[in-house]
């Protein structure tokens, strides 16, 4: 019976698998962990690079919303109906606090 942990390593082309097999007793591996090793770095670095892309596209936008204030900018007037408002609900809860 074959253990249910293990990972099938079957290769159709025997240089390939031999390539691997050296290269994983050389970083003193077993191959499984070779293999599994080389694919979270791959995945990793990857990952690494969207995340890198994610914030380079974020300054970008928040670039995009400074150079253009609009719908993100509320008018002055508006900006003061909203602290007024603001300022109303903050006294309402004081109130109930007390």
């Amino acid at each position: 019976m074959s253990d249910p942990k293990a990972m099938s390593l079957r290769f159709p082309d025997p240089d390939q698998r031999a390539v691997i097999a050296a290269a994983a007793k050389e970083a003193g591996m077993s191959m499984q962990e070779y293999i599994l090793s080389a694919a979270y770095e791959r995945a990793t670095a990857v990952e690494r690079r969207y995340l890198e892309a994610f914030r380079e596209s974020m300054a970008r936008s928040g670039e995009a919303f400074d150079a253009e204030p609009g719908a993100s900018d509320p008018s002055p007037a508006l900006r003061a109906a909203e602290q007024q408002a603001k300022a109303g609900l903050d006294q309402q809860k004081q109130g109930r606090a007390a």
